[in-house]
Protein backbone atom coordinates (compact mmCIF):
# COMPACT_ATOMS: atom_id res chain seq x y z
CA UNK A 1 0.00 0.00 0.00
CA UNK A 2 1.57 3.32 -1.19
CA UNK A 3 0.24 5.06 1.94
CA UNK A 4 -0.97 4.25 5.02
CA UNK A 5 -1.50 5.71 8.27
CA UNK A 6 1.17 4.18 11.42
CA UNK A 7 0.36 4.09 15.13
CA UNK A 8 4.16 4.19 17.46
CA UNK A 9 4.28 2.69 20.54
CA UNK A 10 4.60 5.41 23.45
CA UNK A 11 6.64 4.29 26.15
CA UNK A 12 6.89 6.05 29.28
CA UNK A 13 5.96 6.29 32.94
CA UNK A 14 5.27 9.76 35.84
CA UNK A 15 8.69 11.75 34.00
CA UNK A 16 6.92 11.52 30.31
CA UNK A 17 6.33 9.88 27.10
CA UNK A 18 9.03 8.29 24.24
CA UNK A 19 8.83 6.84 20.81
CA UNK A 20 11.54 5.04 19.43
CA UNK A 21 12.02 4.66 16.01
CA UNK A 22 13.90 1.80 14.61
CA UNK A 23 14.33 0.90 10.86
CA UNK A 24 13.21 -2.37 9.79
CA UNK A 25 11.33 -2.94 13.60
CA UNK A 26 8.46 0.13 13.30
CA UNK A 27 10.12 1.75 10.32
CA UNK A 28 9.95 -0.09 7.72
CA UNK A 29 13.04 0.50 5.57
CA UNK A 30 16.61 1.55 6.19
CA UNK A 31 16.90 5.21 7.42
CA UNK A 32 19.11 6.66 5.39
CA UNK A 33 18.16 10.63 5.91
CA UNK A 34 16.32 12.65 8.26
CA UNK A 35 15.14 16.28 7.94
CA UNK A 36 12.72 18.08 9.24
CA UNK A 37 10.68 21.00 8.30
CA UNK A 38 9.58 23.96 10.86
CA UNK A 39 8.87 28.03 10.69
CA UNK A 40 6.71 27.46 7.62
CA UNK A 41 5.38 30.28 6.49
CA UNK A 42 1.39 30.30 6.91
CA UNK A 43 0.47 29.94 3.17
CA UNK A 44 3.43 27.74 2.01
CA UNK A 45 2.89 24.38 0.63
CA UNK A 46 5.98 22.29 0.47
CA UNK A 47 6.36 18.66 -1.08
CA UNK A 48 4.69 19.51 -4.63
CA UNK A 49 6.77 16.18 -6.32
CA UNK A 50 6.80 12.42 -5.92
CA UNK A 51 9.39 10.11 -5.79
CA UNK A 52 9.96 7.01 -8.43
CA UNK A 53 11.11 4.48 -5.65
CA UNK A 54 11.77 6.34 -2.23
CA UNK A 55 9.81 5.78 1.19
CA UNK A 56 8.96 8.22 3.85
CA UNK A 57 7.19 8.44 7.05
CA UNK A 58 6.48 11.81 7.90
CA UNK A 59 5.63 12.21 11.74
CA UNK A 60 4.83 16.00 13.15
CA UNK A 61 6.19 16.19 16.05
CA UNK A 62 4.47 19.59 17.31
CA UNK A 63 2.02 21.31 15.46
CA UNK A 64 -0.45 20.04 12.84
CA UNK A 65 -0.36 20.31 9.26
CA UNK A 66 -2.17 18.59 6.32
CA UNK A 67 -0.52 16.08 4.09
CA UNK A 68 -2.60 15.85 0.76
CA UNK A 69 -1.28 13.29 -1.45
CA UNK A 70 -2.73 11.38 -5.34
CA UNK A 71 -2.00 7.90 -5.92
CA UNK A 72 -3.43 6.01 -8.77
CA UNK A 73 -6.16 8.82 -9.15
CA UNK A 74 -6.92 8.76 -5.75
CA UNK A 75 -6.99 11.87 -3.56
CA UNK A 76 -6.86 11.96 0.05
CA UNK A 77 -5.55 14.34 2.70
CA UNK A 78 -4.32 13.32 6.13
CA UNK A 79 -4.08 15.80 9.29
CA UNK A 80 -1.05 15.41 11.16
CA UNK A 81 -0.84 16.51 14.58
CA UNK A 82 0.36 13.86 16.90
CA UNK A 83 3.92 12.84 17.67
CA UNK A 84 2.04 9.02 17.74
CA UNK A 85 0.66 8.68 14.12
CA UNK A 86 3.01 8.95 10.88
CA UNK A 87 2.08 8.77 7.54
CA UNK A 88 4.12 6.14 5.72
CA UNK A 89 4.54 6.99 1.70
CA UNK A 90 6.39 4.69 -0.72
CA UNK A 91 6.71 4.85 -4.45
CA UNK A 92 4.92 7.61 -7.20
CA UNK A 93 2.75 9.60 -4.76
CA UNK A 94 2.28 12.87 -5.40
CA UNK A 95 2.31 14.79 -2.22
CA UNK A 96 2.14 18.36 -0.94
CA UNK A 97 2.24 19.59 3.28
CA UNK A 98 -0.17 22.88 4.26
CA UNK A 99 -1.84 24.21 6.82
CA UNK A 100 1.06 24.26 8.84
CA UNK A 101 0.66 25.76 12.27
CA UNK A 102 2.94 28.21 13.82
CA UNK A 103 4.70 25.97 15.88
CA UNK A 104 4.50 22.44 13.58
CA UNK A 105 7.71 20.69 13.20
CA UNK A 106 7.23 17.63 10.37
CA UNK A 107 10.07 14.97 10.83
CA UNK A 108 10.76 12.71 7.74
CA UNK A 109 12.82 9.73 7.91
CA UNK A 110 13.50 8.87 4.57
CA UNK A 111 14.52 5.05 3.14
CA UNK A 112 17.54 6.81 0.74
CA UNK A 113 19.77 9.74 0.42
CA UNK A 114 18.87 12.62 -1.07
CA UNK A 115 18.76 12.27 -4.94
CA UNK A 116 17.48 14.22 -7.28
CA UNK A 117 17.36 11.78 -10.19
CA UNK A 118 14.24 10.24 -7.70
CA UNK A 119 12.49 13.19 -7.85
CA UNK A 120 9.39 14.02 -10.19
CA UNK A 121 9.03 17.48 -9.68
CA UNK A 122 6.27 18.40 -12.77
CA UNK A 123 2.86 17.24 -12.41
CA UNK A 124 2.38 16.44 -15.36
CA UNK A 125 5.46 13.73 -15.70
CA UNK A 126 3.80 12.35 -12.44
CA UNK A 127 0.26 11.75 -14.47
CA UNK A 128 2.18 10.71 -17.17
CA UNK A 129 4.52 7.77 -15.28
CA UNK A 130 1.27 6.63 -13.79
CA UNK A 131 -0.47 6.20 -16.55
CA UNK A 132 2.51 4.47 -17.76
CA UNK A 133 2.84 2.54 -14.39
CA UNK A 134 -1.08 1.44 -14.56
CA UNK A 135 -0.81 0.33 -18.41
Amino acid sequence: MPVQTINFHIKGDSRGSLIACEQNHNIPFDIKRVYYIFNTAPDAVRGKHAHKTLGQILVCISGSCDISTEENGRQNTYYLNSPTHGLYISGLVWREMSNFSPDAVLLVLASDYYKESDYIRNYKDFLRLTKEQND
